[in-house]
């Protein structure tokens, strides 16, 4: 097993949770107990790698998985997991550059870079409750 982990960079472990799940065949043993990977079993790991490096999850390559092995192409259904992780990505992004665009605006907008030595920290973001009170003149030091 450490064999074959090494081979296509990853733990014995995830072999042998991908054998768990079904990713990968039980292989034979050997009289001593040790399991017997083929090429077959490398190559089939390499595909699962390269799947996971393209956003699908296991449960997903598993189904690409059972497709090869009824003896079908995968490709249509390939191509429509990748369509959806696609959408799926760019709906992540349009969300990220919302919050870019929102985090941006509360710097503008509340914590202005000139004349921080007068600025009184006025954000709601990092006001807890009622300030404390300072005597006539005195301001916040902001760190």
């Amino acid at each position: 097993m450490s064999k074959l982990a090494s081979q296509v960079g990853t733990s014995s472990d995830t072999l042998r949770y991908y054998e768990r799940i079904g990713l990968l065949p039980e292989p034979a043993r050997s009289a001593s107990g040790y399991r017997l990977y083929g090429d077959d079993a490398v190559e089939r790991v390499r595909f699962i790698k390269r799947a996971q490096r393209f956003g699908l999850r296991l449960e997903e390559i598993g189904e690409l998985l059972s497709i090869r092995e009824r003896g079908m192409c995968p490709c249509g259904r390939t191509r429509r997991m990748l369509e959806a992780k696609v959408a799926e990505l760019t709906e992540e992004m349009t969300a990220l550059n919302r919050l870019r665009d929102d985090i941006q605006r509360m710097i503008d907008e509340h914590m202005p870079e000139a004349d921080q030595e007068s600025w009184q920290c006025g954000s709601s973001l990092i006001q807890l409750g009622r300030r404390p009170e300072t005597t006539k003149g005195e301001s916040y030091e902001c760190f």
